[in-house]
């Protein structure tokens, strides 16, 4: 509607510059008195004296009424012109006059010119009442132009719609359909205001400024240039479609599910429920990732056992726990590999596959560490930590008390059996709280944030087509 707007604003301009522009360029000064050059020579007699010349040019200048202090001065035919004129055409006009002049050889003009201050409202007047003339002449015009222009404007939105729905339906980026239906529906409108303009006879200047417009419309693309980089951008992934909405996506470090896109920028929601604004631009010139396009992942996990343990009987039951586990796919079939030698450990890399789209990466890839580790502790191979050196620089003192031998051993012994009560008593279960809802978090946290306001809430160029 805007767009509509400045362009019936555009036509009345152009419908209020008459062809009186034209005469008043011809007009003349404040004195309304038409400027020209002398057509004919000025004869005086046959063979003209200075003193005659003089006088004859002097009589024509103050007949005038358009100088002051008017002199002339004539010396062998070379004239002298001295005083003071209201304008430039004046000056000019005596020179015109003295060279025109029988017997002159040459003119020298001194003349000066001077504005006066002209303190009338008579111009003014005359303005006002050459634009109100203007107005009453150019009112069918303008009637023409406001029955013309509106219709025209309706049947160019009608057929743009038609071609959004019918023609253009198979698209399914809402931004492409808008853009190509506007582009198809735009001549109607051309056709419109073309037809206003040819019945005011401003087709001529309605070129001319739409070849200023042109030149308007690349400085401004230039001012603009980062609004129009991202506008482009968004054309263009539109177009590719690298994803969709709700797709879990990595650009530029930003990770999170795609909310929405506009023609500035694409929204994310991150996995802290945060939203997150990247211009299309630097999405367009950055490596995407997009977690939700392939629904299988590779998850690893990694755990060291001791040397004195099996390896081949480590990879068996991790291996055993993998196949039994509900979250991880059959096919591609899990691998457990050794995968370095460490200072007290041998490290095992665990390889498995999940669904991301039904299950959470985070919280299968803890429950499968915790079984792991559950599952090792109960076959009895041992999982020791790195071995570390301490160095006592002073050496350590050893103090032997009496009975301290005897002390020892059976604390020793009492802390064993403490420890296998306790383990006894907090024996963990096969599958914790934890492990029971292993659901993908992303679409809880899309219900909780659905009502969260953003602030460019435009219309999303990834909806499905309706």
């Amino acid at each position: 509607m805007t767009r509509f707007l400045f362009a019936l604003c555009a036509a009345f301009v152009l419908l209020l510059n008459p062809a009186f522009a034209q005469e008043q360029a011809a007009e003349a000064d404040s004195a309304d008195v038409e400027v020209t050059d002398p057509t004919a020579s000025v004869s005086v007699e046959p063979v003209a004296r200075d003193e005659e010349i003089e006088e004859r040019i002097l009589e024509i200048l103050r007949a005038t009424g358009w100088f002051t202090g008017a002199q002339v001065n004539a010396t062998d035919g070379i004239v002298f012109l001295d005083g003071r004129a209201i304008t430039e055409e004046h000056k000019i006009w005596a020179r015109n006059l003295a060279t025109n002049t029988q017997d002159v050889v040459a003119v020298v003009n001194r003349i000066t010119v001077t504005q006066e201050v002209n303190w009338s409202f008579a111009p003014a007047l005359k303005e006002i009442k050459n634009v109100t003339l203007r107005a009453a002449t150019s009112l069918p015009l303008i009637i023409f132009a406001i029955v013309i222009l509106p219709i025209a404007w309706w049947l160019s939105a009608t057929v743009a719609g038609l071609m959004r729905r019918w023609l253009l339906g198979g698209m399914e980026s809402p931004l492409l359909r808008d853009i190509f239906s506007r582009i198809l529906a735009l001549p109607i409108f051309l056709i419109g205001l073309y037809v206003v303009l040819q019945v005011a006879g401003l087709t001529q200047l309605a070129f001319s400024l739409l070849g200023g417009a042109g030149v308007l419309g690349i400085i401004v693309g230039f001012a603009f240039r980062d609004i129009a980089e991202n506008f482009l951008a968004s054309l263009l992934l539109s177009i590719r479609r690298p994803f969709r909405s709700g797709d879990y996506i990595d650009v530029g470090g930003m990770q999170g599910s795609v909310q929405s896109m506009n023609t500035r920028s694409t929204v994310l929601l991150s996995s802290e429920g945060n939203h997150i604004q990247i211009p299309n631009a630097t999405i367009f010139k950055s490596t995407i990732v997009n977690y939700s396009a392939s629904p299988i992942r590779r998850e690893t996990i990694e755990v060291g056992v001791g040397y004195d343990a099996s390896i081949a009987r480590t990879q068996e039951i991790v291996m055993e726990m993998l196949d039994a586990h509900d979250a991880v796919i059959k096919e591609p079939h899990p691998m457990v590999l050794v995968d370095s030698l460490g200072a007290s450990t041998v490290n095992i890399k665990s390889y498995f596959w999940i669904d991301a789209r039904n299950y959470s990466v985070l919280k299968v890839k803890s429950a499968i560490l915790r079984q792991v580790k559950r599952v090792l502790t109960e076959e009895g191979i041992s999982m020791p930590d790195d071995a570390r050196e301490v160095i006592f620089p002073q050496g350590v003192p050893v103090l032997q008390l009496a009975g301290a031998a005897e002390k020892k051993a059976k604390a020793l012994a009492d802390r064993d059996i403490r420890e296998s009560a306790e383990e006894s008593a907090l024996a963990e279960p096969s599958v914790s709280d934890a492990e029971s809802n292993l659901t993908n978090e992303q679409t809880e946290l899309e219900v909780l944030t659905s009502e969260a306001e953003i602030p460019e809430n435009d219309t999303d160029l990834l909806a499905e087509k309706s």
